[in-house]
């Protein structure tokens, strides 16, 4: 047996650094919970090339008194514990007394801090673990750590970093969960120099909401405030038609610390049950408030994961309150009358007329609006009137006002068009001219081919000249041997019978009864189409009223880093900021109703397999956008409609299989079809 050693305290330290500092996002948690833990009301988070380089975190709490500065930084060393009893009711995000001790273990940490009863500040220097300097400073009240070279003395750790980008919306992410778990504290994030994030510390949970994910989002939500066996529920959940294609922007607080919980996912997606649409998730920002004893939340260094003492009283108590939000608040879209009517008495009085058009808000995508109709035609008269009106008296006089040339004159639509498109040099032909005879025999030539009707076209022969006996001026006709080119395969006419379920078009087709999956069949043609406009490099649409899209932080990082895979797929995206990507271009195909969808179902696939080949990213942007795009089941099409699709998956081999694998077609032989009737044997 090998000799058992034991670990310096260098050592020791730096392995269990290991277990709190992961990252530079590890940092910021740790370091924002102790300055609300410090009680403070306002928090500036700073940092410089994603975090690796510099952070800085400063906050107006009660401070640290200078005898106990050394001590914090010791393993283990904590004011929020004194004896093991206080484990059963933990009122503080800290608690393990391990944060400082692991930061300033693998990087260069700098400390200003001074109480309220203290005359001046205090400032320690300790880098990788060893004291270097304390002595008076002048600072206000508070606490400011600055934390530089993060895993200077851990190469190891180093290279197993992100990018800079990528570490840097890892600590975005982290700074909107604690804003949104505390938005009584104002909170303020600079990136590289820039101001990102600021939240008003006014207490209203809806305010920090607004400030982290913007007002599309805010505007979505619907108010939770319930209350059952002790368990209280507060927050805000989304309507259920702004439901997102992921679970990416669900966030659950226990006591104002975020965590995670599968169950709690589940209760509350119950709740949406029938009011949802299959494959949406709902979003939500929900705080559960119970007695500290009633839960175990020392179960991870990262304090992420927790146990209740009676899950299924809390899970009850989240649908509940879910549920009840949903009947009370999720009402229908209402219009308010006395405003249109306002909108519209006003337009009378200045001449406007409207027109009913299709409300564009997100909220109110069913509400009808009344908006200015544009005017085609403007009379001189009125633009004259007009013009005079702007000119004031006192001005007219020094105005020259050049007389309008001819071409502004009125004149019909036909002559407008044949004056600007015929050329200069040549007259404009007009229908009462006469046309020269050729023109006009050309055109009776067309006239009589279009009445005539269609003959069959003849079968293309070949004349062989060694068999043809040329004998001018001869009574006889030569001898001529024709040979017919083999016609091309024509397919066998196609009987559609009916659809089946909304979902499968029924048809017989070469002694077969066929049943196509409208949807997979839709979706595999329309794959197919985009690929090739892909590797043709063929021009996408773009849009008219680009379309921004929020993200949560770890989906917004991927897509930041897969901007060529988009590019390569036929979407022109761009980071728009601040979690939000804006979209101005997307393939022909896609509608832009499903823009927004389609890039966040994108994004999660993205961010769960990171590693794959950008070949497999760009046909995972297809398959997805090609499934938007596609016909619905359930939705109800023409005879046409389901007939063209039939044929072209019946006469194109390539169609067999949806681009997740699933079957198109399915056939039944005549001869089987016998076969279960007993008309054979």
């Amino acid at each position: 047996m090998a000799k058992i050693n034991i670990l310096s305290k260098h050592m020791a330290e730096l392995i269990a650094a290991g277990e709190v500092v992961e990252r530079p996002a590890s940092v910021v948690k740790e370091l924002m919970e102790n300055s609300i833990d410090a009680g403070a009301t306002s928090i500036t988070v700073e940092i410089k090339n994603g975090g690796v380089s510099y952070i800085r975190i400063t906050d107006n709490g009660c401070g640290i008194e200078k005898e106990d500065v050394p001590k914090a930084f010791l393993s283990h060393a904590t004011s929020k514990l004194k004896n093991e009893t206080d484990l059963n009711s933990i009122f503080t995000l800290g608690f393990r007394g391990e944060a400082l001790a692991s930061v300033a273990a693998v990087s260069r940490v700098q400390l200003l801090t001074k109480t309220e009863n203290e005359v001046s500040g205090t400032a320690f220097v300790i880098e990788g673990g060893t004291e270097k300097s304390l002595e008076q400073a002048g600072c206000p009240n508070g606490t400011t750590i600055i934390v530089r070279d993060l895993f200077y003395n851990t190469p190891a750790r180093m290279k197993f970093l992100k990018r800079d980008v990528s570490e840097a919306n890892a600590v975005a992410e982290v700074v909107d969960r604690i804003a949104l778990s505390h938005p009584e504290i104002s909170i303020r994030f600079i990136r590289e120099g820039r101001q990102v994030l600021i939240t008003p510390g006014d207490g209203k949970l809806i305010s920090t909401i607004y400030s982290v994910f913007g007002k599309v989002f805010a505007e979505s939500l619907l108010e939770v405030n319930y209350e059952l066996d002790g368990i209280k529920i507060e927050g805000y959940v989304c309507k259920p038609v702004c439901a997102r294609p992921s679970r990416s922007m669900q966030y659950f607080f226990l006591n104002n610390r975020y965590f995670k919980s599968r169950s709690c996912m589940a209760s509350m997606e119950n709740a949406y049950k029938n009011a949802i649409m299959v494959g949406k998730f709902p979003s939500c920002v929900l705080n559960i408030k119970l007695r500290p004893d009633f839960v175990d939340v020392n179960v991870h260094p990262a304090k992420t994961e927790v146990r209740f003492g009676d899950e299924r009283k809390v899970t009850s108590a989240l649908y509940f309150a879910v549920k009840t939000a949903l009947e009370t608040f999720d009402t229908p879209v209402q219009v308010d009358l006395s405003k249109v009517n306002k909108v519209t008495e006003k337009a009378i009085e200045k001449g406007v007329q409207l027109q009913m058009v299709e409300d564009d808000t997100p909220n109110n995508k069913s509400a009808q609006v009344f908006r200015p109709r544009p005017q085609t035609e403007v009379s001189a008269s009125a633009v004259k009137t007009e013009v005079k009106a702007e000119i004031k008296p006192e001005v007219r006089n020094t105005v020259k006002v050049e007389p309008k040339p001819d071409f502004f004159k009125t004149m019909p639509a036909s002559e407008f068009k044949a004056k600007v498109a015929a050329p200069k040099s040549e007259p404009v032909v007009r229908r009462d001219e006469k046309e020269p005879d050729l023109i006009a025999a050309f055109r009776n030539k067309k006239k009589q081919e279009a009445e005539m009707p269609k003959a069959e076209a003849a079968p293309a022969v070949k004349v062989e000249a060694s068999e043809v006996n040329i004998q001018p001026e001869a009574k006889s006709e030569p001898t001529v041997k024709i040979i017919e080119e083999p016609k091309e395969k024509q397919p066998k006419p196609l009987r559609l019978l009916g659809e089946a379920f909304k979902t499968y078009i029924i048809c017989e087709y070469d002694n077969r009864v066929c049943l196509i999956d409208k949807h997979a069949a839709h979706e595999r043609i329309i794959f197919n189409r985009m690929k090739e406009e892909a590797r043709s490099k063929k021009a996408s649409q773009v849009l008219l009223k680009p379309v921004t899209v929020t993200l949560s932080k770890n989906e917004y990082s991927t897509v930041i880093d897969n901007l060529s895979v988009f590019s390569e797929a036929g979407y022109l995206v761009e980071d728009f900021g601040s979690g939000t990507v804006i979209v101005r271009e997307c393939p022909m195909a896609v509608s832009g109703d499903d823009i927004e969808d389609t890039v966040i179902e994108i994004a999660t696939y993205l961010t769960e397999n990171r590693t794959d080949v950008e070949a497999e990213k760009i046909d995972r942007i297809l398959h997805t956008s090609a499934c938007k795009a596609a016909i619905k089941a359930g939705y109800k099409n023409s005879t046409a409609e389901m007939k063209v699709l039939a044929e072209q998956v019946l006469y194109t081999n390539e169609i067999r299989y949806c681009p997740h694998g699933r079957p198109v077609l399915i056939e039944i032989s005549k001869y089987e079809l016998e076969k279960q009737f007993g008309r054979i044997q």
